[in-house]
């Protein structure tokens, strides 16, 4: 083999290398948006009184954590089973919620962390309170993976 190509072949392996990296996959606005629309969507889905579309924004598997109330529930089932012994499956009994995000930050390509506010109006006692979220990406998009959320003192 001529010399030339002998110094051309480390080139090449270098070039080859920094293409690579440079498709790894990473946090894009693109992911910020579908992280936030899949908090909206949950919201509208609660106002509606419909409990399980507003669980699709959660892993459906064991491997959910789920802490409030000092609880800590783990798989999809069980936080399921809670949020409609809490609050049932009509509109009129869940009060309207909403949401504040207040940050949200990359895990990497495929995880995020969000810190936000949340509160539920039109009920008897009014309720509110902060949460983190950890979410994501599976092959079925992004999912809630941790959820901690927690009231303000009454």
């Amino acid at each position: 083999m001529p010399k030339p190509i002998l110094y051309l072949l480390p080139c090449v392996l270098i070039a080859m290398t920094v293409s690579c990296a440079a498709v790894t996959p990473t946090f894009r606005t693109t992911d910020r948006q579908a992280i936030t629309t899949l908090l909206e969507e949950q919201r509208q889905a609660w106002n509606r009184g419909d409990i399980p579309a507003f669980m699709e924004g959660y892993v459906h598997s064991d491997e959910l954590v789920f802490t409030s109330g000092a609880a800590i529930r783990r798989g999809w089932q069980e936080t399921h089973d809670r949020y409609l012994e809490r609050y049932g499956n009509d509109a009129s009994t869940m009060g309207t919620l909403g949401f504040e995000i207040v940050d949200l930050k990359s895990l990497g390509a495929d995880g995020a962390v969000m810190l936000g506010r949340w509160s539920l109006t039109g009920l008897e006692a009014p309720a509110g309170g902060v949460f983190t979220i950890v979410f994501e990406r599976r092959p079925e998009g992004w999912r809630i993976v941790h959820d901690h959320t927690s009231s303000n003192p009454s």
